[in-house]
């Protein structure tokens, strides 16, 4: 019982950590400043002229729509996006052994899955709101995507490739040692010609005006919701955190106890 009440605790404290992250980056987006394009770019143009380009750095938050003249095409879906990410799990069963409170050894078939394969990529889009446009290079950003692919396929393939739109993946050659049921395709992309807020770094380092990945470790976010809807999930989120983290320390230190009195 002690030991069920120790890892109560550590779970509590990885809980901790999870919600100091999760405040840290709430806090980066309260504390971005909110601007429009045209006042970014008349700040650049007059700190250019004052102290030269390439200096110049301010952590913003920015609502547009995405244009680009070149998307990317995901994949499965052939989907034109700005980023996607796939990847393709092996669905298989298990025979897994354990022992019942008389000791007798019970064997039961259980259904497991593992990524075999996965990919992802994204490209520079330009981000227009009422007042202009602005390049966004959203190397190093986290996306907010919506998912257009999840098809389970009962198949063996033929010759070992696999093959899904224009995705195909040679497999190995040794074999599975478990029962292979089959695979699962999943895919999510930001599409073209959707609003986003956009939380990053504006810099003319290039030459040009930019919006980057911060240097300093503050989040770089391209999301479908708005500030609000995040501002909603981030508070939701650290909620059930702190609770959850609560109810673990309070039980686990519960635990150790009746096992120390015991």
């Amino acid at each position: 019982m002690g030991i069920f009440g120790f890892i109560l605790v550590a779970i509590a404290l990885i809980l901790f950590f999870v919600k100091q992250a999760q405040a840290k980056n709430h806090g980066s987006l309260l504390s971005a400043r909110l601007t429009d394009i045209e006042e970014l770019q008349t700040t650049c143009q007059a700190i250019t002229q004052e102290i030269g380009g390439g200096n110049w750095r301010d952590y913003v938050k920015l609502w547009g729509k995405i244009f680009v003249d070149e998307p990317l095409i995901s994949e499965m879906k052939q989907e034109p996006c700005v980023y996607y990410r796939m990847l393709v799990q092996r669905e298989y069963e298990e025979k897994v052994r354990s022992q019942d409170s008389e000791g007798k050894t019970i064997e039961k078939t259980v259904r497991k899955s593992e990524t075999i394969t996965q990919n992802q990529r994204s490209t520079p889009f330009i981000l227009e709101d009422k007042t202009g446009t602005i390049t966004i290079n959203p190397q190093g950003a986290k996306f907010d995507t919506i998912k257009i692919l999840d098809e389970f396929r009962p198949e063996q393939p033929a010759g070992g490739m696999l093959q899904f739109g224009n995705f195909s993946f040679l497999m190995r050659s040794d074999s599975y040692n478990t029962h292979t049921l089959g695979y699962r395709y999943q895919e999510f992309i930001l599409p073209i010609n959707r609003e986003v807020l956009v939380l990053g770094n504006a810099s003319d380092e290039t030459g040009e005006l930019r919006i980057t990945k911060p240097s300093n470790n503050e989040p770089f976010l391209v999301s479908l919701k708005t500030e609000e809807e995040l501002n909603s999930d981030y508070q939701n989120n650290q909620n059930a955190l702190k609770y959850s983290m609560i109810g673990c320390l309070f039980l686990g230190i519960i635990l150790i106890i009746i096992d120390f009195i015991s």
